[in-house]
């Protein structure tokens, strides 16, 4: 089995190479969704969570308000590391339980899809590291029309992450997306081609 460690900067293309990736029969491990689950009320984490930031960002029904917490660790960088201090390490444990539960059921290829794979250091768990870039005026406009964001909060959102280069350091692969859906396509399909001769699914 392989794990691709597939992460890139907001809307360069990483779920788009991911669809493709699952269509050939990859199995996704979706990094926000295991974020999602480590949150759920009375856990470990949702405690620790609560500690740190107080229950003002609890909805009615207990749960974590994503958007409130968002809000306070966007805009303070001692509260998004505390934040971070919390979740990546269980995130880690969940995602390594869940790639080993994988192997055993005998899964050729695991993409763990991760937006912070290098800064959360999860990439122990991955074989190679895949990085999606795209110019940044590329990705401001698909924030734009996407997000609804203006031109100014597109690119501080974008300027919040590590910068592509920076990812691109600890690249094993990088896809540009600076194209159309076609040419990602036939770029991950000459890849996926690349690791079947390569003998390394399976």
């Amino acid at each position: 089995m392989i794990v691709i460690g597939l992460t890139g900067g907001i809307l360069t293309g990483k779920s788009t190479v991911s669809e493709i990736l699952a269509q050939r029969g990859a199995v996704i491990i979706d990094a926000d969704k295991i974020g999602h689950e480590a949150y759920r009320p009375q856990t470990k984490v949702w405690r620790e969570v609560v500690d740190a930031f107080g229950t003002d960002i609890l909805k009615e029904n207990e749960e974590i308000d994503r958007k409130k917490l968002g809000e306070i660790v966007f805009h303070d960088p001692q509260a998004l590391a505390r934040l971070n201090e919390i979740m990546h390490p269980e995130m880690h444990s969940m995602m390594k339980e869940e790639i080993e539960r994988l192997h055993t059921e005998g899964v050729d290829m695991v993409v763990l899809e991760a937006a912070v794979l290098i800064e959360a250091n999860w990439t122990d768990l991955v074989d190679e590291v895949w990085v999606t870039v795209a110019p940044e005026e590329t990705a401001v406009k698909r924030l734009q029309d996407r997000g609804g964001l203006s031109e100014g909060q597109a690119r501080a959102r974008i300027r919040s992450q590590l910068s592509s280069e920076e990812r691109a350091k600890h690249a094993d692969v990088i896809i540009d997306t600076n194209c159309d859906l076609a040419e990602v396509g036939a770029k991950v399909e000459e890849l996926w081609h690349k690791l079947e001769r390569e003998g390394k699914k399976g």
